[in-house]
């Protein structure tokens, strides 16, 4: 008689979270709204994602409680935008630690340069996804600065909730 995986199934808390987060589309938008990035033209320029693929992935995101709609001033005109949920916040871990792999395991194109991920309550890079490496607390949105040497910036995570 064959084994039956308990881990195929809706049980596995892997698959559940694949479930939402396996399209990779989904963490790079996450990234962009974590970076206070969450004003549709702004994502779809950043990304070069197609406005019919993103509308899909944004709305997938908010029914799925990782974003919620956020209004905002466009001139005269009031418009929605993105900002992260505490769902979303907490992936924060995930995709460092992505950026930790990636600087690890991937290659270099040419051009590029090593991205650190600086903790700005002790203002040493972190070369752990979800607590400091240097002192060793708790990393959160609001303590986290990206540098990009390639992009020549800086860029400060933003909470959850937050929209620019």
């Amino acid at each position: 008689m064959p084994l039956r995986s308990d881990w195929s199934g809706e049980f596995c808390p892997i698959r559940r979270s694949l479930d939402v987060l396996g399209d990779p589309w989904v963490l790079l938008i996450v990234r962009d709204v974590l970076h206070g990035r969450g004003r549709f033209d702004v994502l779809r320029d950043n990304l070069g994602i197609s406005e019919p693929v993103l509308s899909r992935r944004l709305q997938t995101m908010v029914d799925a409680g990782l974003l919620v709609r956020v209004d905002y001033a466009d001139g005269p005109r009031t418009r929605q935008g993105y900002a992260a949920t505490d769902a979303a916040a907490e992936l924060l871990p995930v995709l460092q630690q992505l950026a930790v792999w990636g600087e690890r395991h991937t290659v270099m194109p040419a051009g590029g340069a090593h991205m650190a991920l600086v903790h700005e309550t002790c203002g040493d890079e972190t070369t752990s996804g979800e607590t400091c490496s240097s002192c060793g607390a708790a990393l959160s949105a609001e303590q986290m600065t990206w540098v990009k040497p390639w992009k020549h910036a800086r860029d400060r995570l933003q909470p959850a909730g937050t929209l620019l």
